[in-house]
């Protein structure tokens, strides 16, 4: 069984021009103090989702769970709260609503009692064919608890005719399209794989005698755990409770593609990313970028946080001094309550403000990571002439992102996004910069170590720039195929 504390907490996102962090996950087995340790692993990736929190605990014998809405420190900061968590083995999860949207019955770890004992799930990424899985599921008897596409997976587990836990989960797996890296915990002991592509990230580290996974190696460095290796592209890893490690390829071999907006801002700088660190690699984009695009200026000005690394890059190459020319307050919560509607737009100031005696009079390189809708990028450009730039020049350290994704990252629908509607020109007038350029594909690729981006066969996952889905997108396809019927239905036959 498994007893469940939740809770509700009020929010509010004001946010809406980001593209926000899929989830994060973190799992311990054989440690003492599973579920601190747990808890002090997704503190370091609040980062990739500040929504909602959750931890599941196993004693040996019982399964508990703790789930809220908020950040990680709301919800298990208190010893009272790791207290209700027992046990050597625990995973938990960070989370923005991606598929099946917010609310408590989505919050992570989801458990389930099967025939067989408990199963609780970790899950970052997004299942493409969850929607028509979840239908053959209802209509075959299924009752499901939630909306989250990663409940698709327990009721596959459970309806599965394998004899073991593992041989069920991989049975699961098979059905399954899209992305994903999963941290299960069972009576057994604790598994963790991830998609045969590898899109989502996934790294296994040890702590003493325990083992550990999650999201990101910063999260080894917080508890102070080794970071041993990523888990591999359709690797799955099983960790017994005597301590055993085994390791399973049963997806085959493929080639890799990692998200590789994990190297452009989803990951931490100081997180160790497909072979590179993160830092570096953003120094190497914005380095790339000042090759590809210079401009005449007095300052490179970086849009923090996520601007600060590549602007270093991008001023170390060019020989334009970095300067902190916009000043962030680290004070603005998600949850702020907005008076009215005049109070929101002034959002970005709330968070960002011009240092007026730096930029005044001068011109200024802004460095960002991506532009999403533009209506930030409008606002910052807007606040730096506010205080007197005499230029200002946008230059951002990724392609445009002009394609939606279906692999976890909750992005704008396409019509959105601002590079889907708008060529370079028009977007450059859209923001109202003097100038505005993106740095290239290859060049994106050569600063994360690869000569360039190999059109036969692409390295990393690409696809919110090129629209290259790595895999089918069965649940897309049928809705757009629905969409054009509702929109011509004369010709539902043809």
């Amino acid at each position: 069984m498994t007893r469940a504390m939740n809770w509700t907490h009020p929010f509010l996102d004001v946010d809406g021009d980001k593209l926000r962090e899929e989830c994060g996950v973190f799992g311990a087995i054989n440690a003492t103090d599973a579920a601190a340790l747990t808890a002090l692993g997704l503190h370091a990736l609040q980062h990739r989702g500040q929504e909602a929190a959750g931890i599941t605990s196993f004693d040996g014998k019982e399964f508990y769970s703790r789930r809220g809405l908020g950040h990680v420190a709301e919800n298990f900061s208190s010893p009272g709260a790791i207290a209700e968590l027992p046990g050597s083995m625990a995973a938990g999860h960070v989370r923005y609503s991606t598929t099946g949207g917010a609310g408590l019955r989505n919050v992570q770890p989801l458990y389930a009692d099967l025939a067989s004992g408990g199963f609780a799930v970790s899950h970052n990424g997004n299942i493409s064919n969850a929607q028509k899985l979840r239908s053959e599921l209802v209509q075959h008897g299924a009752i499901f608890q939630s909306t989250s596409d990663t409940e698709v997976i327990i009721h596959l587990v459970a309806t599965s005719r394998y004899p073991t836990m593992v041989d069920r989960l991989i049975d699961a797996l098979r059905l399954v399209e899209g992305a994903y890296a999963l941290v299960v915990m069972t009576p057994e002991g604790m598994m963790a794989c991830r998609d045969p592509l590898g899109i989502r990230p996934l790294v296994m580290g040890r702590m003493g005698d325990a083992v550990v996974f999650a999201s990101e190696t910063v999260a080894f460095d917080v508890v102070g755990a080794e970071f041993v290796r990523e888990v591999e592209a359709g690797e799955l890893i099983r960790v017994d409770l005597d301590g055993a490690i085994h390791s399973l390829h049963p997806f085959g071999r493929h080639s890799p593609r990692p998200c590789i907006f994990e190297h452009v801002y989803f990951s931490r700088p100081d997180s160790i990313f497909a072979g590179h660190t993160v830092y570096e690699a953003r120094k190497a984009i914005g380095k790339q970028l000042a090759i590809e695009s210079p401009v005449e200026a007095d300052f490179v000005v970086p849009v923090p946080d996520s601007g600060v690394p590549a602007a270093i890059g991008y001023a170390q190459q060019s020989g334009v001094p970095f300067e902190l020319g916009i000043i962030r307050s680290h004070y603005v919560g998600r949850t702020f309550i907005q008076p009215s509607d005049g109070a929101r737009h002034s959002g970005v100031k709330r968070k960002h403000n011009a240092n007026r005696g730096l930029v005044q009079g001068k011109r200024i390189v802004l460095i960002d990571d991506s532009i999403v809708r533009g209506t930030t990028s409008m606002k910052i450009v807007e606040m730096m002439r506010e205080a007197g730039a005499s230029e200002v020049h946008f230059r951002v350290a990724s392609p445009p992102t002009a394609h939606s994704c279906f692999y976890g990252v909750d992005t704008p629908e396409r019509s959105k996004l601002l590079a889907a509607r708008m060529d370079l020109e028009p977007m450059r007038e859209f923001i109202k910069a003097d100038s505005l350029a993106f740095v290239s594909i290859d060049g994106l690729y050569r600063a994360v170590g690869a000569d360039h981006r190999n059109n036969q066969n692409p390295q990393f996952c690409d696809a919110c720039f090129t629209g290259d889905y790595p895999t089918s997108l069965t649940d897309r396809a049928a809705s757009d195929s629905e969409a054009a019927q509702l929109s011509f239905p004369d010709h539902k036959a043809a």
